[in-house]
C-alpha cells in the first residue's frame, strides 16, 4: 500500500479529532497555520515531536522507539510488526500516538515523522544497527552462535544489549584471524558478532540486541504501569492528622509574622533572604529548616509580606497581615494553601547550589520555577485518583508510577519535585498518612468554600478554658478561642505547642502584662474564670507581688517625664549610670524629666533593674509596644495554569484554527480560472479586480483570493462575496478582508 503522508492523514481527520490535536499540542497552533501542509510540516519538526513526547507515558513512548527500530520514519510499518517486536499489541498506546499526529496510517501502514529519530538519539531503545548477515540468520541459528560464547563475550554481550549499544575499546582489530583473536572484543568481531566502527569504536547489531533481550524490544515491565501499595485509613482519620500538622504551621505562621512586624530582615543585595536569618527562624520557632523555608516562602507567595522601598529595603508584613491574622484558622489556612498550589517556586531547592556552585537562599530568583505548580498537581492528582483514605505506602513508588507515566517531563528535578510536594503537602495539612485530605481534595477541584469548610470541620473545635497547674504552668487542652488566646499569650509564655499547648507564667510575663495595660484585678479574674482547675496560691501571689512593685515609677512624655511618690526611689534611680546616659533631670521633689523618647526611657530603666510602667494623661498606664510595621500589599495576579503548564487555547479559538485550515485547504484544492494580480502585490483597487469581485457577489460565486494577513503571511482563500465596497471585501461566513491586503482573485471553477 503506498505511503501516506501525514498532510493527507491530517486532512482526513474529523473536526473534533483535529481541535484535539491542536489542544493536545498548542504549539501547533500558534501562528495558526494556513493548511494542512504547513500544519503537517509544523508537526513533523524535532522540537515539537520534543514537545509532544513530554506528555506521553512510558508504554506510548516504548511503541514510538519501536516504531523507529522497524523503520517506519522511512517506510510504512504493519501492526503486526510492531506486535513482534514488542511481544504484544498494545493498542492504546498507538491510538494515542495517532490522536498525538505522531503515528498515521492504516494498519497495515503506520509511519512516523522522520524527525523523530532525532528527538530519540541514533539508537533509539537502546539497540544498534541491523547487520546484513546477522539479518538472514533465522532465531535458532542466532541462539547457537551465543551459546558457543565464553562468560566474558556473553557479559560483554550483555552490557552492550542493555543500550548503548556503542563500546570503546583498544582491541577493535579489523580482520583478525579467530586463531589470533586473544580478547572477548576481537573474538566477537571475529565471529560477526560485533560491528567495528572504527579503531576505538564497536556496535552491537541490532540482531544480537534483540535475541539476548528475549527477542522483545521492551521487557514488559516498560509497558506495565507500575502498582501504587495503598493502606486504607478511615478518611475522618486521615482529616483530623492533617490538620493537626495545619494547626502546627499556622501557629508556626502567626509567630514569623509577629517577629518580622516588630524586627524586619534585610533583603540581600542579590535579592532574597539570608541563610543567618533563616538560621535565627529555625532557632526562634523552633522548627527544622525545611518547615521555616516553607514558612518564609509562603509568607511572600501569599501576600502576607512583601520587600518595601526604602533605600535598604527589608521583608515587611503588609496589611494583608491583620486581616489574616483575624481569620478563623480555615480561613488562615486556606490562603497559605491554595498561595502553594499556585507557588512557581521550588522550596525545596533552597539550600543547594545553584550553576555558578552558590548557595541556593529563600526568596532568590535560583528558586523560581514556572512549571512548579503543573508538578504539584500532577501528584495530587494521583492521590485524587486513589479511593478516599487510601495512603500510599512509599514515596518512592509514587516517584516511579509518576516517572512512568511522564518520562521525559520534568527533567533532572522530577524525581525530587514529588518528594518535595509530598513533605510540604503533609506539613500544610493538604495529605495526611499519605492520602489526600477531603479539604486537599476540594482545593484541588478548586472550590475554596469547600476546602476551608473541610478543613474547619476537621481542625479541633476551639476550647474556652484552660488548666492552671501548681507550678505556674497553664495547659490549654486544645486551641483556644481567639480572644482568650490573646489573654493568655498576653500574660503567659508558650512552653511547648502541639494538639495540647503549654503556657508558662512568669514575672516577666506579668510585668508584660501589666505593661499592657492590665490590671492585677483582671488577671485574677481571668484565671479565675477560665481555670477548670483551682487556681494555686503561687500564682495569686506572684501577680499581686508584681503589681505592688509595678508603676510605682511612673513616665509620660514631657520629651518624657518619671514621677514618683517615693523620693528615695527616685534619687536611686538619679543615682545610676542609666540617669547619665538618659539625661535625667530633677524638677520636682517626686519628677524628673528626659530629652528621651519614653519607651527607650522605660526600657533602660528596666534594664537597670527597675520596674517603671507608662502612663497617660488620665494616669492610666500605656502599652507602648510597637505594634508592628506594615506596608501595602500587592495586587497578585489570579493564576490558572493548564495540565502542562501553559495557558489552554479557548474552545471558540480552537475552532476557528480548525476552520482557517479548512479553508486553506479548501483554496489549494479548488480549480481557478484566470487570476487577477494587483500591482505591486497590492494596493491598486483596479477595475479588473473590482467587476470580478462585484461578478461573484452578485452571482453567489465561489470565489479564490490570495492575501497577506496582520501577521504578513501570504496565503489563500476561498470565499464567497455578498458585499464589495468601503475599502472591504465581506464574505457570506462573516469574514471581512481589506481589499489592500489581497494579492490575488479568481473565480473558482466548477
Amino acid at each position: 500500500m503506498a505511503a501516506l503522508s501525514l498532510a493527507d492523514w491530517l486532512r482526513s481527520l474529523p473536526d473534533d479529532a483535529l481541535a484535539a490535536l491542536l489542544r493536545s499540542r498548542r504549539d501547533l497552533a500558534t501562528p495558526p497555520p494556513t493548511n494542512s501542509d504547513v500544519l503537517a510540516t509544523r508537526a513533523g519538526t524535532a522540537g515539537s515531536i520534543a514537545r509532544a513526547c513530554e506528555n506521553l507515558d512510558n508504554a506510548t513512548l516504548a511503541v514510538l522507539e519501536t516504531l523507529l527500530v522497524a523503520g517506519a520514519d522511512n517506510e510504512p510499518v504493519a501492526v503486526e510488526r510492531l506486535g513482534d517486536l514488542l511481544g504484544t499489541l498494545p493498542r492504546d498506546a498507538l491510538d494515542r500516538l495517532r490522536a498525538a499526529a505522531l503515528a498515521w496510517g492504516p494498519d497495515d501502514a503506520v509511519s512516523v515523522p522522520p524527525a523523530a529519530r532525532d528527538v530519540f538519539g541514533p539508537f533509539p531503545a537502546g539497540l544498534g544497527a541491523s547487520s546484513a548477515e546477522l539479518a538472514t540468520l533465522g532465531p535458532d541459528e542466532l541462539s547457537a552462535r551465543l551459546g558457543e560464547l565464553g562468560e566474558d563475550e556473553r557479559a560483554l554481550l550483555n552490557t552492550l544489549s542493555a543500550g548503548p549499544p556503542i563500546g570503546r575499546t583498544r582491541d577493535a582489530t579489523a580482520d583478525l584471524p579467530l586463531e589470533e583473536a586473544t580478547t572477548p572484543v576481537q573474538k566477537l568481531l571475529t565471529r560477526g558478532l560485533l560491528i567495528r566502527r572504527d579503531d576505538q569504536t564497536v556496535e552491537l547489531p541490532r540482531e544480537i540486541g534483540l535475541a539476548l533481550r528475549g527477542g522483545a524490544v521492551f521487557g514488559p515491565e516498560a509497558l506495565a504501569e507500575p502498582d501504587l501499595p495503598t493502606d486504607p485509613h478511615r478518611q475522618s482519620t486521615v482529616d483530623t492528622t492533617a490538620a493537626g500538622e495545619a494547626m502546627e504551621f499556622l501557629r508556626h505562621a502567626e509567630a514569623l509574622l509577629r517577629t518580622w512586624s516588630e524586627q524586619p530582615p534585610p533583603v540581600l543585595k542579590s535579592g532574597g533572604l539570608g541563610i543567618r536569618e533563616l538560621r535565627r527562624i529555625t532557632r526562634d520557632l523552633g522548627i527544622d529548616e525545611r518547615t521555616a523555608v516553607l514558612l518564609v516562602e509562603l509568607a511572600v507567595g501569599a501576600g502576607l509580606v512583601a520587600t518595601d522601598e526604602s533605600t535598604s529595603p527589608e521583608w515587611v508584613p503588609t496589611t494583608l497581615t491583620d486581616s489574616w491574622l483575624s481569620s478563623p484558622p480555615s480561613g488562615r489556612w486556606l490562603a497559605l494553601a491554595r498561595a502553594w498550589l499556585d507557588l512557581p517556586r521550588l522550596p525545596g531547592l533552597i539550600g543547594g547550589r545553584d550553576a555558578r556552585d552558590k548557595v541556593i537562599v529563600p526568596l532568590s530568583e535560583e528558586a523560581r520555577r514556572p512549571t512548579a505548580p503543573t508538578m504539584r498537581r500532577r501528584v495530587l492528582d494521583t492521590l485524587a485518583d486513589l479511593p478516599n483514605g487510601a495512603g500510599i505506602k512509599s514515596v518512592d513508588e509514587l516517584v516511579a508510577l509518576l516517572a512512568w507515566h511522564a518520562p521525559r517531563k520534568g527533567g533532572r528535578l522530577r524525581d525530587q519535585l514529588v518528594r518535595d510536594t509530598m513533605s510540604e503537602a503533609t506539613t500544610l495539612g493538604i495529605v495526611g498518612m499519605g492520602a489526600l485530605t477531603t479539604a486537599g481534595r476540594a482545593l484541588l477541584e478548586d472550590d475554596p468554600h469547600e476546602a476551608a469548610a473541610a478543613m474547619a470541620d476537621s481542625m479541633p473545635q476551639p476550647v474556652d478554658h484552660v488548666l492552671v497547674q501548681a507550678d505556674l504552668t497553664v495547659v490549654a487542652p486544645g486551641p483556644l478561642e481567639p480572644e482568650l488566646a490573646r489573654q493568655i499569650e498576653a500574660v503567659a509564655d508558650i512552653e511547648s505547642a502541639g494538639h495540647a499547648t503549654m503556657y508558662r507564667v512568669s514575672e516577666t510575663s506579668v510585668r508584660r502584662a501589666l505593661d499592657s495595660g492590665r490590671t492585677a484585678d483582671e488577671l485574677h479574674e481571668l484565671f479565675r474564670t477560665r481555670s477548670r482547675t483551682p487556681v494555686p496560691q503561687s500564682l495569686s501571689y506572684l501577680i499581686d507581688d508584681v503589681a505592688r512593685r509595678h508603676g510605682r515609677l511612673r513616665g509620660g512624655v514631657a520629651a518624657s517625664f518619671l514621677r514618683c511618690d517615693d523620693e528615695v526611689l527616685l534619687s536611686e534611680v538619679l543615682r545610676t549610670t542609666a540617669a547619665g546616659d538618659l539625661g535625667l533631670r530633677r524638677i520636682a521633689p517626686t519628677v524628673v524629666v528626659s530629652p528621651y523618647p519614653l519607651a527607650e526611657v522605660l526600657d533602660a530603666l528596666r534594664k537597670a533593674g527597675f520596674a517603671p510602667a507608662a502612663e497617660g494623661p488620665d494616669g492610666r498606664v500605656l502599652d507602648l509596644r510597637p505594634s508592628g510595621r506594615r506596608i501595602p500589599a500587592r495586587n497578585r495576579p489570579s493564576r490558572r495554569t493548564a495540565p502542562d503548564g501553559r495557558a489552554g487555547l479557548p474552545e471558540d479559538q480552537l475552532a476557528a484554527v480548525v476552520a482557517h485550515v479548512r479553508a486553506g485547504d479548501k483554496a489549494a484544492r479548488s480549480r481557478k480560472g484566470s487570476v487577477v494580480r494587483l500591482p505591486g502585490g497590492g494596493g491598486a483597487d483596479t477595475s479588473a479586480t473590482m467587476a470580478l469581485l462585484a461578478k461573484a457577489a452578485a452571482e453567489q460565486r465561489e470565489v479564490w483570493i490570495g492575501f497577506v494577513d496582520s501577521h504578513g503571511t501570504a496565503t489563500q482563500r476561498v470565499v464567497t462575496p455578498v458585499h464589495v465596497g468601503g475599502g472591504l471585501l465581506q464574505s457570506s461566513s462573516g469574514e471581512r478582508y481589506p481589499l489592500h491586503r489581497i494579492t490575488s482573485a479568481a473565480l473558482v471553477e466548477d
